[in-house]
Order: structure tokens, then sequence, then C-alpha cells
């Protein structure tokens, strides 16, 4: 707890604000520089290849974004985009060591390591923002030079960025106000989901499979829940509830645990306050902690249940199985948080492992929607794009 204390004292004297720019405009080159290079790579890049990089690396973000939260790194470099107005953390060297200085350690917000876990975490963000914007213009170029693509989806993913992007910039600027960092975790998970659907609209090896209506609706139903477990999850991680509750299964002892669910899940407020500034209290962070393992009961029968169901489909039985068994190993996970007092290994896992079931879960909704709709794979657009610029380019 002695991490969450210097969070919050840190933030005490700290003032929150909507929007700032930071970096020079010399290092806001070098930053364009580098989008440049990553849209060229994704003008050149084969489609499905483009596709596939979107997934693993969004799936990468939303665990490194899980690292940040748990290192307390959010801070790291309290100016967005930039890190002291450089873009680099070693070029800002000088005012980290000074910052470590007034805060009298590493132990608060700004640390070396800190600095750099967090703009890590931006440099992936903006490679994805960049591949994703070079997804759009190349749907479009394709659309308007006769191929018959769909824009709805590429357009949705670079809207969907753009808002994650702000929702980035507010989690420092607003200095880590709860539901905004929570808001940005699900931002980044919906971001994943979107493109693991987009990457199962561009493959022809996992076709989507003719299922009853139940089983589409449970399985549907499966992936909502596990959703919302996921925004539980991060709003016991932004509140630093992980350890509120002592015991598994229990909580201090009990089922019944003294929980005050009225603050716990007032949305907005500040870190460690309620609404009108007073100290939140620790009854409070108990609900927090206590409603998120309610409902990861309510969850793995959920999708347990829907499991099942398309376990009776030969071309959904691998899916099922590995989806039901990381339930019951995040369950397991989850536990060994508590019982060993939140070893950051752990945590990261349980991070981890939630990101890549909702990965599946999104692969199984897919799949599990009946007969396949008309699709157009743009197999070929990198090379028509290319060809267009350049009539002698080798396909």
């Amino acid at each position: 707890m002695s991490a969450t204390l210097s969070t919050m004292t840190n933030l005490s004297t700290a003032v929150p604000t909507v929007w700032s720019f930071s970096l020079h405009w010399l290092q806001a080159g070098m930053w364009v520089a580098g989008l440049v290079l990553i849209l060229w790579a994704g003008f050149r890049m084969r489609w499905p290849k483009l596709v596939a990089l979107l997934v693993f690396l969004t799936m990468d973000l939303v665990m490194f974004g899980a690292f940040v939260r748990l290192t307390d790194s959010g801070l790291g470099c309290p100016d967005w985009p930039g890190c002291y107005a450089h873009f680099t953390p070693a070029q800002a060297h000088h005012q980290i060591s000074e910052a470590v200085v007034e805060q009298g350690g590493t132990q608060g917000n700004v640390s070396p390591f800190k600095a750099w876990v967090e703009m890590i975490h931006r440099y992936i963000a903006t490679i994805i923002g960049a591949l994703i914007v070079a997804m759009a213009v190349r749907a479009a170029w394709g659309r308007r030079h006769g191929k018959r693509i769909a824009l709805g989806l590429p357009l949705v993913l670079l809207g969907w960025v753009i808002l994650q992007g702000l929702f980035g910039a507010w989690t420092v600027t607003l200095l880590l106000k709860p539901l905004i960092v929570t808001l940005h975790l699900m931002g980044g998970v919906i971001l994943l989901m979107l493109a693991v659907w987009f990457w199962m609209r561009n493959r022809d090896d996992l076709p989507k499979v003719p299922v009853t209506r139940l089983a589409q609706l449970l399985t549907w139903a499966a992936m909502l829940t596990m959703l919302w477990q996921v925004f539980l999850g991060g709003w016991v991680s932004t509140n630093y509830a992980a350890l509120a509750c002592t015991g598994f299964p229990t909580c201090n002892g009990s089922f019944h645990p003294d929980a005050n669910w009225a603050q716990g899940f007032t949305f907005w407020r500040n870190l460690g306050e309620n609404p009108d500034g007073s100290a939140i209290a620790l009854q409070a962070l108990v609900a927090i902690q206590w409603g998120h393992r309610i409902f990861a009961g309510i969850t793995l029968i959920t999708v347990l249940a829907a499991m099942a169901l398309l376990g009776r489909y030969r071309a959904l039985r691998k899916l099922a199985a590995w989806i039901s068994a990381l339930m019951l190993v995040q369950i397991g996970l989850g536990a060994s948080v508590v019982v060993f007092a939140h070893p950051l290994a752990l945590a990261v896992a349980h991070n981890g492992v939630a990101a890549l079931l909702m990965l599946l879960l999104t692969i199984a909704v897919y799949r599990a929607s009946g007969t396949r709709s008309r699709e157009v794979v743009m197999n070929e657009t990198s090379v028509d794009f290319v060809n267009i610029q350049r009539v002698h380019a080798k396909p």
C-alpha cells in the first residue's frame, strides 16, 4: 500500500488539465518523421500481414498498459505526448533527475524506469495508430479504384484509435482520475476486439459456423459479461483496491464484508477521494474488490455454459476448450493475486489472460454468427496500391 499512498500524496499537489501538448517543434518533428516511416511500411506491407500485425500489437498494447498501471508508471512522464517536452526519457534525463530529488526518491510518480515504461506504451500506441491510418487510406484507395471494399470497419477503427489517444492524454493530464484510466483500459480492449473482428473478416481458413440461436445469444452474453468483468477489474486496479480484501474465497474472513457500495461505485471523482474531496473509506475499496469477485462467479458460469454449447460443434470444439481452460486459469490467477499479496508477475498475467479471453471470445462470437455473409478479402490491395504508383513494381 506504500506505493498507493505515495501516488496519492504526489497527486494531491498537482493540477489537472484537460489538454496539453508538450513537445518542442524539433521533438515534434522527430515524432512526425517516425509516423511517416510507419505509414510507409503500412502502405507496403501485404494486407493480411498488416491486419495480423495490428492484432498482435494491440494485444501487446493492452498487456503493456496493464504493466504501466501496475507499476504506477502512468505519470512517469507527467506531460503529453513527450517526456518533459522531449521525444525520449534519455533526452529528459536532467528533468527526471530533478523530479526524483524533489519527490524524495524513485518511489514517487517519476523515475527513469517509470518514464521509459510510460513512453514505450505511448510509442506502441503511436505505431498502432499509424498502421490504422494506413489501413483506412488503403481501403479508401482500393474502393476508389474499383475494389468492392467495405469502409465501415476501417473507419470505425480509425475513429476509435483517435478517441483512445485522447483518453491516453487525459489519463496523464487529469492525473490518473480512476474513471478516465479505466475507460482508457476499456478503450484498448475494445480496440483489440475491433481489430480481431476485422482480422477474422479477412481470413478464409476460419469460416463462420451455423449454430443454434441459443448458442449465438449465449456466446454474445459470455463476451459482454467478460467485457464488464474486465471493466470491474480495471476499476479495482485504478482504485488500488486489489488488497482491500484479504483471504480467498472470503473477504476479510467473511462472505458479507463491511462494504460501502455507494462510495466504491461513485465513478466521477479523483483518486482516493470522494466527490466532496474527503478521503475515500476503506469500506469503499472493499466494495470494489468484492464486487469484482462476485461478478467473476457470474462470468465463469456464463462463459462455461456458452462454451458447452459451442463445444457440440466440431469446428468450434477446440476454441471452446481453450476458452474454458483459460477461464479456469484466470480464476486461479485472480485468487493467487490475493493470496500472495499482489505480486507484479501474477497481476500482469491476470490482465494478460483477460485480454486473451476477450480476443478468443470475439473470435467465438464471429464464428458462431451463422451463415457467412458476403465479404471482400483484400489480399491484393498492397500490390494494387503500389502498382498504381509504380507500374513496374513486382507483385
